[in-house]
């Protein structure tokens, strides 16, 4: 893969408590055991826990980026995982929306990673806020993650409804996570796939796989480990390890404008 044109992939929500940023966590092992170099920015940017999933305690975030003036570089957290992370902060105010001019300054920090990933995964927060929609914006490609819970199929369409209707995104992985079974999670998919069909015009959505119930992984959460490192034989990591040889398929070339540089600018001029 070319170093110039890394790929940017949010990973979102509609609701929280869907497993989103363990999918994150996991997905970029996967793809650094395949050879991809990957980063998670933690986009969600006043709550963040990527760090906390992963167990560590990064001495700087984004925050000391936008007040501090600390390059992108020194804030950069390998992870023993192969990957590393761009940790935010949890629990600031200050964080929860994104000014013009912290856009302006993170597209002006973004040259220190340009060629040096293959993926940027973004990890956003649930929901449709500010923050939410600028991320999703900008990346891409997206990935929404889905619980067979009603209320999180309700917000997925929700969120989906916002970016296609207010900006006119019409393009979604699906991944279906905690599913009873494969076909209790193509159930869900095609429950979304025709609420989006029959009220959103033009709405295109991948069924990317899905990820059973494993308490494995709750286990892992404990531990603050990736599931697929701690048990990398369960049917969770297997189900994550085919997700992540598909989306090890993608190239720049079928992402052009998905490089670091233009997601950034994408950011500071979505509205």
């Amino acid at each position: 893969m070319s170093s110039s044109l890394p790929i940017v992939l949010s990973v979102t929500s509609g609701k929280g408590g869907v497993g989103k940023t363990n999918v994150s966590v996991n997905l970029a092992l996967c793809l650094s055991k395949l050879g991809k170099r990957c980063v998670i920015l933690d986009a969600d940017l006043g709550l963040a826990n990527v760090d906390v999933v992963l167990g560590l305690t990064p001495e700087r975030n984004l925050f000391h980026v936008f007040h501090e003036g600390v390059s992108l570089g020194d804030i950069l957290c390998p992870t023993e995982y192969g990957f590393s992370i761009l940790p935010a902060a949890s629990g600031v105010s200050e964080m929860l929306s994104l000014s013009t001019g912290q856009k302006l300054e993170l597209l002006e920090a973004m040259d220190v990673l340009e060629d040096s990933i293959d993926f940027l995964i973004v990890d956003t927060g649930a929901g449709i806020n500010d923050n939410v929609l600028y991320f999703n914006l900008a990346a891409q490609e997206r990935l929404v993650v889905v619980t067979p819970e009603p209320t999180s199929l309700t917000d997925a369409y929700a969120l989906i409804k916002v970016l296609k209707l207010r900006h006119g995104v019409d393009k979604f992985h699906i991944v279906i996570n905690m599913a009873k079974n494969e076909k209790s999670a193509k159930d869900i998919f095609v429950k979304l796939y025709n609420a989006c069909d029959h009220f959103l015009t033009g709405v295109s959505l991948n069924f990317v796989g899905a990820i059973p119930q494993d308490k494995a992984v709750r286990q892992a959460v404990i531990e603050q480990q990736p599931f697929c490192s701690l048990t990398p034989d369960t049917e969770a990591s297997l189900a994550m390890q085919r997700i992540a040889r598909n989306l090890a398929q993608w190239t720049p070339q079928d992402h052009l404008d998905g490089n670091i540089k233009f997601f950034w600018k994408k950011l500071l001029f979505a509205e």
